[in-house]
């Protein structure tokens, strides 16, 4: 069963989107590139530390916190640097 809050996931989805409408509208003109790296660099750093911090720091908790392998997890955390 999963146990996100509705309202999280619609506040996190709504945030993302006046981001983005935001980085349009300050193109001013120039053509966008690497919009999906950029919006997942921008968005998986902080969700990894704050994920990290509800964990106290225990990377099986957080990835078990995020669904994915501890493996996949440490290996983002060493492409963020934050091991």
């Amino acid at each position: 069963m999963s146990r996100t809050n509705p309202a999280s996931r619609s506040e996190i989805s709504e945030c993302v989107r006046r981001s983005l409408d935001r980085y349009f509208k300050d193109l001013d003109g120039e053509k966008p590139c690497a919009i999906y790296d950029m919006v997942l660099n921008n968005i998986e750093r902080p969700m990894l530390e704050v994920v990290m911090r509800e964990a106290d720091g225990n990377q099986t908790v957080a990835a078990e916190m995020l669904g994915i392998n501890r493996n996949t997890l440490r290996r983002k955390l060493v492409e963020h640097k934050l091991l």
